[in-house]
């Protein structure tokens, strides 16, 4: 994700947020370009929350950040015209009707396309008299869906968007996403735990941990970068020897070694070489195995 800072729509140097006696931000820094999707991954407490709502001007903080070249703290007002935040697809009020729902987005964001939020609809089997109760999950996540669409916003920034809702709604969410929202002027910010959906749409990944950047990388860097070798018992010291980052154990005595910058073909000699899971490779980061 290398960028200069002019270009880019997200740009934080040394960023710093204390609450009590921890540190949620400690000096985090990095770039987001237009266009991308990127996903912002770590544990609970690792600062994501904190790193979002610095973002979205909704807590003091120190250091530098601009967000499409506002400061969050004196320009919210502006700088939330071309921003739009969605947490959790699940949290519609049970009361509200698809109508009222289209009203009271309409009414907030100076954006909203009421039209292309209707022909969205259209395609759907909701009624605008139908209240969110009546509704599965499925039907909450389409009209979710379609209120965000219609938000011609240059930045989306989702957190944990999927929670609670299973598999089938998670994919067709992260779907719609792609097909009928996603264009180069648009950049989307995205933090969940489910690392696996996600990681087939990311253009880029970030790593945060104790309120640091522990990795920020485009997900074509990420496949250069990092190999896993399935290497069998007579193999495994000479496969140590070239200083894997982590290691785990799998049934009749293979083990999977990721390793950081060696070569491929020098790994191809020891086992089967892939690329390795984004679970895995935030796994292995997480553990500090960088120390």
């Amino acid at each position: 994700m290398n960028t200069t800072s002019t270009s880019a729509v997200v740009s934080a140097h040394g960023l710093r947020k204390a609450y009590k006696n921890k540190l949620a931000l400690d000096g985090a820094g990095f770039d987001i370009p237009a266009g991308r999707i990127v996903g912002l991954i770590g544990p609970n407490g690792a600062g994501k929350t904190t790193a979002l709502k610095a973002i979205l001007g909704l807590i003091p903080f120190e250091g530098e950040l601009k967000v499409l070249g506002l400061d969050p703290r004196k320009d919210r007002d502006q700088l939330m015209r071309d921003v739009c935040f969605i947490a959790d697809v699940a949290v519609l009020p049970r009361w509200i009707r698809v109508r009222e729902a289209v009203d009271f987005v309409a009414g907030v964001h100076p954006r909203f396309d009421r039209a292309k939020c209707e022909r969205f609809l259209a395609n759907t089997q909701l009624k605008p008299n139908q209240r969110v109760r009546e509704m599965s999950k499925g039907m909450i996540v389409q009209l979710h869906l379609a209120l965000v669409m219609a938000i011609d916003a240059r930045l989306l920034v989702l957190d944990e968007p999927t929670l609670g809702l299973d598999i089938l709604y998670r994919k067709q969410f992260y779907q719609r996403l792609l097909e009928d929202y996603f264009d180069e002027e648009k950049t989307i910010l995205v933090t969940t735990h489910q690392v696996e959906e996600i990681e087939h749409i990311l253009t880029d990944v970030m790593f945060i941990r104790d309120g640091k950047i522990a990795l920020a990388a485009q997900m074509d860097e990420v496949g250069a970068r990092y190999t896993e070798a399935l290497v069998s018992a007579e193999k495994i010291d000479e496969a140590r020897a070239l200083k894997p980052i982590d290691e785990r154990a799998l049934p009749f005595g293979k083990t999977v070694l990721l390793f950081d910058g060696v070569p491929r073909d020098r790994l191809a000699a020891l086992g089967e070489t892939r690329n390795p899971g984004l679970a895995d490779l935030f796994v292995a980061i997480m553990k500090g195995t960088y120390a």
